[in-house]
């Protein structure tokens, strides 16, 4: 009988480590007999990190276009519950009842969400920009404000979390309210970007190219930027400050950090504070044979001086196609053939709106290597080409090819 890899998440890291574990049993010819299959709650491949854009036509890429041609099955459903001793998971489809599909390996790529702080109200007035559905939902309250009556704060958007995902929102939204707003309105559009800590932008530090870029970003499109502010509670009319100040907002968009899917919680294995599962240099996760994980819900070394991957389809992709790569290597019995993990460079490309962009180099993000109207058409070729799936067969087993580097070797004693 054929071995089974089961791949959980639709996302970057799921749709290459399926690609990548039907690449190696392509390679291997007809003797290889391995059932691949991707597990996801809906038919699409989202590119996550468009869902800050104004325009969202063209995120979604059926995940059929790219596994039908290659020979993976989909199976439309959630996972409920991973049985590691039993080798198996509980899925199930919308409406449906839950059934059992068993596996030889797993690859656990379900991802990451947005976390929203405990504030009463949040939860029930504010948007966010994690997912395709929620994009959506953000993108039609906006229009819909154009037919709704004036009120105090109709066009005045917040903005709760200054990291890289409430950076760029903040700078889309001033143009994008405008183009909203009826011609001829003497309504005033504001954006007020709010965060708890003491700076914008903290974890790409202060003084450094990225953040002076954001902030001149910020303050040419008319962003308010707010930091050491807490916001107390949430109600229909706008928001209320710890201060005890009360601002009118017709929008509040969350975007306060992610943490990893809770599937990683049903492992007996070590989490980091993101709850992301360690995995050592072959995505194996610890301490539970037989499962990889990779992307967000992975923490693993991505070099040799103590950086980490972060939540990025930067280290997603790779991730997914080298999980998926060792999977099929042990069930083909090529375990040899297995490779490490390894991804010593890093850049951040940072979209801050009409300004352009930030292109820089280097975990510490110290190198600036473009920025804006240049950086935002490197940003431009990421989001829109670079990082979605090309057509074809053939093409499609190509790209999946896992990216393979060596690391440097040690200097001789003399």
């Amino acid at each position: 009988m054929a071995k089974r890899i089961v791949v959980a998440g639709g996302g970057f890291a799921g749709l290459w480590a399926a690609a990548a574990a039907a690449r190696l049993r392509d390679r291997r010819g007809a003797e290889a007999r391995l059932d691949i299959r991707l597990v996801a709650p809906d038919p699409f491949h989202t590119i996550r990190v468009r869902c800050y854009e104004s325009d969202l036509a063209g995120i979604r890429v059926p995940l059929d276009d790219v596994l039908g041609p290659i020979g993976v099955q989909r199976c439309e459903a959630r996972v409920e519950r991973i049985d590691a001793d039993r080798r198996s998971l509980t899925i199930r489809a919308t409406g449906g009842s839950g059934q059992e599909l068993g596996y030889d390996r797993l690859v656990l790529a379900s991802g990451s969400a947005v976390v929203p702080p405990p504030i009463p109200g949040l939860s029930e007035h504010a948007f966010d920009v994690d997912t395709y559905a929620g994009a959506a939902r953000l993108d039609a309250h906006l229009r819909a404000l154009a037919e709704g009556r004036a009120q105090p704060g109709r066009w005045t958007a917040a903005v709760l979390g200054a990291g890289l995902v409430g950076i760029e929102i903040a700078c889309e939204l001033p143009a994008r309210l405008a183009a909203l707003r009826a011609a001829g309105s003497d309504e005033p559009v504001r954006v007020i970007l709010i965060e708890r800590g003491p700076e914008i932008g903290a974890d790409m530090g202060a003084g450094r190219p990225a953040i002076l870029a954001a902030l001149a970003a910020l303050a040419e499109a008319g962003v308010e930027t707010r930091t050491g502010t807490t916001i107390a509670s949430v109600d229909a009319r706008g928001i209320n400050l710890g201060n005890g100040e009360t601002i009118p907002v017709g929008t509040l968009i969350c975007a306060t950090g992610l943490r990893a899917s809770p599937l990683a919680e049903q492992l007996a294995a070590p989490r980091d504070r993101l709850g992301r599962l360690e995995v050592d240099a072959y995505l194996a996760v610890e301490n539970v044979p037989g499962v990889y994980a990779a992307g967000d819900i992975a923490r693993a070394a991505a070099d040799d001086a103590g950086h980490a991957t972060v939540m990025s389809c930067q280290h997603a992709r790779p991730m997914g196609r080298l999980a998926g790569h060792n999977a099929a290597c042990d069930l083909l019995g090529v375990p040899d053939e297995r490779a490490a993990f390894f991804a010593p460079d890093y850049v951040t490309v940072l979209d801050l709106g009409p300004w352009g962009a930030a292109y820089t180099s280097g975990w510490e993000r110290g190198v600036l290597v473009a920025s804006g109207e240049e950086a935002k058409r490197v940003k431009s070729t990421i989001n829109r080409q670079r990082i979605y799936p090309p057509g074809g067969r053939d093409a499609i087993l190509a790209a999946a090819a896992p990216i393979i580097q060596s690391r440097p070797a040690a200097p001789r004693a003399t």
